[in-house]
């Protein structure tokens, strides 16, 4: 069951070659995927779901923790009210909407709610 603030999902870099990314990680450890996309594929492996983005527009560039709301707006407003800064503001994607924010020691963490 999902919960608040827990951690719920982590993204990849995906790089230039996401079919050559995901022939790794099938080979190395069995993982699967379903892709949304050219450049996005998910998986649901190691205890912790996740996916590879290898759009060069938006793709990260670092791993990137997204954790989960109930209430998005109200959790970006406790996320604001804690020193957070917004990096991307609330915006939808397939499987729900999600907005981005920095900590006080730069890291990017994401939160989500689903569709």
């Amino acid at each position: 069951m999902r919960e608040n603030g827990k951690i719920d999902y982590v993204e990849l870099p995906g790089g230039a070659d996401l079919p050559g990314v995901k022939a790794f990680y099938a080979e190395a450890f069995g993982w699967r995927f379903v892709d949304y996309g050219p450049t996005y594929a998910a998986f649901e492996e190691g205890g912790l779901d996740g996916g590879f983005d290898a759009d060069p527009a938006v793709g990260v560039k670092k791993p990137l923790v997204v954790l989960f709301a109930k209430d998005l707006e109200a959790m970006e407003a406790r996320v604001i009210a804690a020193g957070g800064v917004i990096s991307r503001p609330i915006f939808a994607f397939p499987g729900g909407r999600r907005f981005h924010f920095t900590d006080p020691a730069g890291n990017e963490l994401a939160v989500f709610t689903e569709a």
